[in-house]
């Protein structure tokens, strides 16, 4: 009897409960796709390897290293492989058509990034052939790239038409990895560096350190760092999660704005709610008060008005959850170059219809308040 009222109540006024329900769901696809993106921002920190150091110039990112570091950190207790690189920064077409590309040392880098996987004998002829590159799985589907294309980039830090052979495709070993980075061999940059810019030549971005045990990370990063205390050219090794929060922290500022701006999301639609539901009550007290004539309780008349509220509210966030998957698919397909990976967690359509349960309990407070506790004087006396 009770829920054959509350679903009666809900849709009694159809246009007024599909627009809360369309306002409710808009709003909790709004907060599960912020939520969603904040998340991701830190993809990259919690997918590093425990194993895995940076090693960068102590003053600046921008400053580079010498060559000849990767001997002395090989000597070093505990250190298992390194790899060297720099961020290339080439431009493919046009600044629209921008994807991560770096110069790497191609052997150690795949042993070192087990996650990146390449068919054994892609791999092989990568790794002769000094004109090859790498590229991903979706950067390679997004272009139409195939095995053997000659791929163009413009350079911007270092100038020049580059020309590559793409060598292989990989694919990510978790649905989390990063499908749309190229990379190429550092020996084709340093070759054409010393026949055009010499100075330039001999000089890496960063290093790429595998420790034997995580817990020899932060041991082996202090003996790089002494290593070359004092040098012209000091180092900072941090682990690769550490690395990764340095560069998060630099926007943290629009993820905490990012954040801000999910809450009032959801405040805006409680508010709204709200006044709904209060409408709703404004407008039924005489039926409450002949509900109470009639022998129903304080308890039975909350319990009415609050199941109305819930299922408005519930409704619309089961309906936002299911408009957030297609809407994450898409932004995955048509934003790669931005979200390689957009992908909804469960920890997220949890919170989803948490936040879309709290919409309805603050919208039903003081109409339940109201609805319980009028007067049957009182709202027999009202008309309507």
């Amino acid at each position: 009897m009770i829920l054959k009222l509350i679903i009666r109540n809900a849709f009694r006024h159809k246009l007024r409960t599909a627009l809360t329900v369309i306002g409710v769901a808009v709003a909790i696809l709004a907060f599960g796709m912020l939520r969603t993106l904040v998340g991701l921002w830190y993809l990259g920190v919690e997918q590093s390897s425990a194993t895995r150091l940076v090693s960068r110039n102590a003053i600046s990112l921008i400053f580079s290293l010498p060559i000849s570091y990767k001997d002395r950190i090989r000597q070093i207790s505990g250190v298992q492989n390194i790899s060297w690189g720099n961020w290339f920064g080439g431009i493919y077409i046009d600044e629209k058509h921008f994807f991560a590309n770096f110069a790497v040392e191609p052997k150690s880098y795949l042993e070192l990034y087990p996650e990146f996987i390449l068919p054994p004998e892609d791999r092989k002829v990568f790794i002769n052939d000094r004109k090859g590159a790498v590229a991903g799985r979706k950067l390679a589907a997004k272009y139409g790239w195939k095995i053997g294309d000659i791929i163009t980039l413009k350079g911007t830090i270092f100038p020049g038409q580059w020309e590559f052979v793409l060598r292989g495709i990989y694919r990510g070993a978790q649905k989390g990895t990063d499908e749309t980075q190229f990379f190429f061999h550092w020996d084709y940059l340093n070759e054409s560096l010393k026949k055009g810019i010499a100075r330039r030549a001999d000089q890496v971005g960063f290093y790429m350190i595998g420790v034997t045990r995580p817990d020899l990370a932060a041991e082996v990063s202090q003996a790089v760092d002494i290593t070359f205390r004092n040098s012209l050219a000091e180092t900072l090794t941090e682990t690769e999660r550490a690395f990764q929060l340095g560069f998060v922290s630099m926007t943290e500022a629009i993820m905490i704005a990012i954040q801000i701006v999910s809450y009032v999301v959801i405040v805006i639609i409680m508010v709204v709610a709200a006044n709904t539901m209060a409408m709703t009550a404004r407008e039924r007290i005489s039926e409450y008060a002949t509900l109470k004539t009639i022998g129903f309780g304080a308890p039975h008349i909350a319990l009415i008005v609050f199941g109305e509220s819930m299922l408005i509210a519930l409704l619309g966030g089961a309906t936002g959850v299911l408009l957030t998957f297609p809407a994450a698919h898409w932004i995955e397909t048509e934003l790669s170059q931005f979200f390689p990976y957009f992908n909804v967690s469960t920890r997220t359509v949890c919170l989803d219809m948490l936040t879309a349960c709290g919409v309805g309990i603050v919208a039903a407070v003081f109409p339940t308040w109201r609805g319980a506790t009028i007067r049957i004087a009182d709202g027999l006396r009202r008309i309507g």
